[in-house]
């Protein structure tokens, strides 16, 4: 049988009561020996005393090494037994003494007591009912054959009436004791079970958040405040806020009272992102902790964006409407003049111009138009081990001419979060562009596609690397601004595109040189249960 609960131990009593029959049977065996009260213990039967005393004592000591060999609560057999012990012992020992006047019939009480603690039910009261039986029928052999005095009896009636209020009185009091016991067992479970439940909701939170105690140590942080913060590779701990350099001054200029200029904090992780912190006094009556709140900057500024594009969107659409109708008239008129046989030749040279820019605007209209029409995002997750593969065959199967791409993945099961079509869109624009690049520096049409996991923030990746010459800083610059391009041809849209729509998606796109010096454009798809 083991213990109700951690708050009530019957084991842990039992073994307080065999500790304390069996400090009893050896104090009354040593004060029999040692004569200390030789009118009270064994006055009637020295012999009888001193063997049972001493058998007493022994069966104590062998019940305590049981015990300690054993951590659970014996059968209900057993602790009857062990009380049973107890009773046969104090009675013989009290007959032996002089009967109930000598006093030790009052030890019964405490067996009595514990065997509605440690017994259940009607067994306790079971048991007080043979104590009182076996006292009282001790008291009328005395008064019958012993000739004792009939107040001796009203003494034995009196204990028994005693026991069974001691057995009423406990076993209630211990039936309160497994309920409260049950209950906040029950209490603490729950209680446990919200702060694991609070805790996961904290890991799981987008949000990243973090308290700072007044010696500017860290005392919680979730994983996206130390994704964010670019803390996921310090091992030491506790963490410190000047670890921070970059929020440790807005937290500084907090605790003066004097409110940061920008809540927005550049953090370099290697990608060098823009956080935005918000602070909150956590003061209790012990302390001044500091709550702060650390969101990704990025997914605020998707949201003001796509207000922005919303509107932007229905203005350029209706305006390459009205651009198109002209520009179709003046294509199709410059046709008809083309077709003419009185046009010189060099005037033909003309026409061509007008013809080549006719389909350039054209171009641009129709990048404007699918910006303006383009669907809301609908990211799910994207396993790149399988998809990256069926890309790469559909991409080339669409080309006519015979161009190298090839396509790895760092590890198994490389997942994140990204609309697949829109993936699919922004991927062709790069590779386009990888192609259109590689083949004059090289000769070769080669773009390389690499996908793997970033160790530090955790997220999906996709490097596409080409063979072109890069780009220099002036470039870089102005790399995803719309309508700006390097080629003559070129409409300027598609870089633009590529940074909306991995914007839209949570993740975020930039340029960088790989180790060989390649130029190589990187792609972080969202956490692939962290996203929204």
């Amino acid at each position: 049988m083991e213990p109700l609960s951690p708050g009530y131990n019957p084991h842990l009593l039992l073994r307080v009561y065999v500790y304390y029959r069996t400090l009893l049977g050896a104090t009354l065996l040593f004060m029999f020996y040692g004569e200390l009260a030789p009118n009270v213990l064994g006055d009637d039967n020295p012999e009888l005393f001193k063997y049972t005393s001493i058998a007493y004592t022994l069966i104590n000591l062998a019940t305590l090494l049981m015990l300690w060999r054993t951590r659970i609560l014996p059968a209900q057999k057993t602790l009857f037994a062990i009380l049973l012990v107890d009773l046969a012992a104090i009675n013989l020992l009290m007959h032996a003494s002089g009967g109930v006047v000598n006093g030790l019939g009052y030890l019964t009480l405490v067996a009595v007591a514990a065997g509605a603690i440690l017994l259940r039910g009607q067994v306790a009261i079971f048991f007080a009912a043979i104590a009182c039986i076996t006292l009282i029928s001790e008291s009328m052999y005395r008064f019958f054959y012993l000739t004792l005095s009939s107040n001796a009896l009203f003494s034995a009636a009196s204990l028994g009436i005693l026991m069974f209020l001691i057995a009423f009185t406990f076993q209630y009091l211990t039936r309160k004791i497994v309920i409260s016991a049950k209950e906040a067992q029950a209490q603490a479970q729950q209680a446990a079970h919200l702060q694991q439940l609070a805790q996961l909701i904290l890991e799981r939170m987008r949000t990243g958040i973090l308290v700072f105690n007044e010696q500017n140590h860290i005392e919680l942080a979730n994983q996206s405040a130390l994704s964010l913060l670019a803390l996921n590779d310090h091992t030491e701990r506790p963490l410190k806020l000047e670890q921070i350099p970059a929020l440790s001054k807005r937290v500084a200029e907090w605790r003066n009272g004097k409110q940061p200029q920008s809540p927005v904090v550049k953090i370099d992780n290697g990608l060098t992102d823009e956080i935005r912190i918000n602070f909150a006094p956590l003061q209790t009556e012990s302390n001044r902790d500091i709550l702060v709140f650390v969101e990704d900057n990025r997914a605020i500024a998707q949201q003001a964006q796509q207000l922005k594009l919303a509107s932007l969107g229905r203005l350029t659409a209706s305006i390459a409407h009205e651009i198109r109708n002209p520009l179709g008239a003046i294509s199709h008129a410059s046709q008809l003049l083309g077709e003419s046989e009185e046009i010189p030749a060099h005037e033909k040279r003309l026409l061509d111009i007008i013809n080549a820019h006719c389909k350039r605007v054209n171009q641009i209209i129709e990048n404007v138009l699918q910006l303006s029409r383009r669907r809301t995002s609908q990211p799910r997750q994207v396993n790149l081990e399988i998809w990256l593969p069926d890309f790469v065959r559909e991409y080339k199967s669409s080309k006519s001419d015979s161009i190298d791409i090839q396509y790895k993945c760092l590890e198994r099961k490389v997942i994140g979060q990204f609309d697949p079509g829109q993936l699919h869109q922004v991927l062709s624009n790069l590779c386009d562009n990888g192609l259109r690049y590689s083949n004059p520096t090289t000769g070769k049409v080669r773009v390389t596609l690499i996908a793997g996991t970033d160790s530090q923030m955790q997220r999906a990746f996709i490097d596409v690397v080409d063979e072109g010459p890069g780009l220099s800083e002036g470039q870089l610059k102005h790399l995803f601004e719309p309508f700006y391009t390097t080629e003559n041809t070129g409409s300027g849209l598609g870089l633009y595109i590529c940074k909306e729509l991995c914007e839209a998606n949570q993740a975020f796109i930039h340029y960088k040189r790989t180790k060989e010096g390649k130029s190589c454009f990187h792609i972080q798809l969202a956490h692939a249960e962290r996203a929204i």
